[in-house]
């Protein structure tokens, strides 16, 4: 389980030769911290005077938060699983018709689940992002600059998982089913980065004026 490993060993799989993890593993990583940067700074507001008029929006956001870093910790291993399947596909034999066409057709199976994966991941950094965008907003102001931190960790997992959706839907023979799929992933790459770009201005005006 990746998301039980230490940061020191996981590192050191990844700068491997091994196939997993890889930027799938590293994105779910990436935006995990991202998320719980925001809740650092919803757990440095809770309680304070000074935000007592947000105090049961961050409750809730506390017990959103920590579900969401933990989900997007899971992504890491859910990565790998993904990718096996397509990975054992590509040493299939490829001698006669027959096992051309039975390895096609494990291959096109393969790459929709290898595409769903990085999907699923994007669509939970999105939720990372839209609780992270209004922390930037109620936050904290001591802790207001993890926010634009966590923002731009979650933006680079958000792109990152998006081109493990676009090199394996680049090699679907299903093209009506993969540019349903990019198309997707484009639409969350549009609103996540605009959010996250927002919420990082919104922390520099705070924080420099």
């Amino acid at each position: 389980m990746m998301a039980e490993s230490r940061m020191d060993d996981f590192i050191k799989v990844l700068s491997s030769g091994e196939p997993v993890p890889g930027g799938g593993g590293a994105s779910g990583y990436a935006a995990a911290i991202g998320m719980a940067l925001g809740n650092m700074v919803a757990n440095l507001t809770t309680g304070k005077k000074k935000y007592v008029q947000y105090q049961a929006e961050i409750e809730e956001i506390l017990v959103i938060g920590d579900r969401i870093a933990q989900e997007l910790m899971e992504f890491m291993d859910k990565d790998a699983e993904a990718f096996e399947p397509l990975s054992k596909a590509y040493g299939l034999p490829k001698n006669t018709e027959e096992e051309i066409a039975e390895r096609t057709r494990i291959m096109e199976q393969a790459l929709k689940e290898a595409s769903e994966a990085p999907l699923a991941l994007m669509e939970k950094i999105m939720e990372a992002l839209e609780v992270i965008a209004r922390l930037s907003e109620i936050g904290s102001r001591i802790a207001i600059s993890d926010a634009g931190v966590g923002a731009q960790m979650c933006k680079a997992a958000l792109n990152g998982a998006s081109l493990n959706v676009f090199i394996n839907t680049k090699l679907m023979k299903n093209r009506e089913l993969a540019e349903q799929m990019n198309a997707r992933a484009d639409e969350m790459l549009a609103k996540g980065n605009r959010m996250a770009d927002e919420a990082y201005d919104r922390v520099v005006k705070a924080i420099r004026g």
